[in-house]
């Protein structure tokens, strides 16, 4: 059996559970996508949305215990992610899908030159002697653009800038030139200017070398141009996905239109707040009845405090899930007035 309509990645009603003292966190639960080679897949959504847990199962490296995942598949082209034997998992990770975390200076060793660490990808993966493994460590510093690339690769994690240190996990995520890289929000605590160089970077390095990218963010703005398709992620499900474009234009869950409304725009009335959606993520432990977002949405009704939501398809590439998906996407292309604007 291989990835069902020939993608590279295809994630099916994946759960992934975690037992705590509070009880059961379904950190994940019921999540369905496909990535095909060579697109670029957007996960947004606020914090504790479980865009990170989703791409740690992908990836075999939820903590067990307290995590598991508890249903659904992963396949990867012809790979059944769950099923494989964890010894070949490492074989797979790092060779054939990589994986940029959120903090490079605690996923870079402290005690440990930058070559050393990015030789032993390449050592382990592509067989490189130890000359071969450190030409190439150089080589990739180069491609990532960190300047004196020859004499850098012998310094220490702390011996780099905040940009500089993420640009190194670049380096080491591509070094065995993965199909698949996933890039939690590699942007973090970086300033907007080494922002955008990172996000370019990655945009670059995508098109030279055909990889397929899920690019993990909270923030909408940062997925724009970069993105295929977006999906946004809400208390552990996707609430909302679609092609970049339409997304943007034309959202069909209050959710989105709040993500949207909440990226600052730079022609903001001066002195005015700036919107924020109302209220904070559910406890995804002691979820509701009904629909998680209930509390903090604009469009709430009876049935969404009774009834969990259906994901509605409102074109072939396009699904809410909201019990108001048509309507609220019919309103989303008509325009704004000061009344819809005030309540979104």
């Amino acid at each position: 059996m291989t990835s069902p309509n020939g993608a590279l990645l295809s994630v099916s009603d994946l759960k992934t559970y975690f037992n705590t003292e509070d009880g059961i966190v379904r950190a994940v639960d019921g999540v369905s996508f496909e990535l095909r080679k060579g697109e670029t897949l957007g996960i947004v959504g606020e914090s504790g949305s479980g865009k990170s847990v989703t791409n740690l199962s992908v990836m075999r490296l939820i903590p067990e215990p307290p995590g598991k995942i508890v249903g659904g598949e992963i396949w990867f082209d012809d790979i059944d992610i769950c099923a494989v034997p964890m010894d070949e998992m490492r074989k797979i990770r790092g060779r054939r899908m990589a994986m940029i975390f959120q903090d490079p200076m605690t996923s870079l060793n402290p005690f440990l030159k930058i070559s050393t660490q990015l030789m032993e990808v390449t050592e382990l993966h592509l067989g490189h002697t130890k000359k071969q493994a450190y030409d190439h460590a150089v080589r990739m510093l180069k491609t990532v653009g960190i300047p004196d690339a020859e004499t850098r690769v012998d310094n220490y994690p702390h011996e780099f800038s905040g940009g500089m240190r993420q640009r190194v996990m670049i380096a080491m995520a591509l070094s065995c030139d993965p199909e698949l890289l996933i890039a939690d929000e590699p942007t973090t605590a970086l300033d907007v200017t080494i922002q955008a160089q990172i996000l370019e970077l990655i945009k670059d390095l995508k098109a030279r070398m055909g990889t397929s990218v899920i690019l993990i963010t909270h923030d909408l703005g940062v997925v724009a141009g970069m993105t295929d398709k977006i999906i946004v992620m809400y208390a552990g499900r996707i609430f909302e996905q679609a092609p970049t474009k339409e997304l943007f234009e034309q959202p069909a869950n209050p959710y989105t239109k709040g993500l949207l409304k909440s990226v600052p725009d730079p022609a903001h009335e001066q002195g005015k707040e700036l919107y924020q959606i109302p209220g904070l993520p559910p406890d995804v432990a002691h979820l509701p009845p009904g629909c998680p977002f209930q509390e903090r949405c604009y469009r709430v009704e009876d049935i969404c405090r009774r009834e969990f939501p259906p994901f509605v398809q409102i074109n072939e590439s396009h699904h809410s899930l909201c019990h108001f998906a048509e309507e609220v996407y019919r309103e989303s292309s008509l325009p704004p007035t000061k009344e819809s604007t005030e309540t979104i």
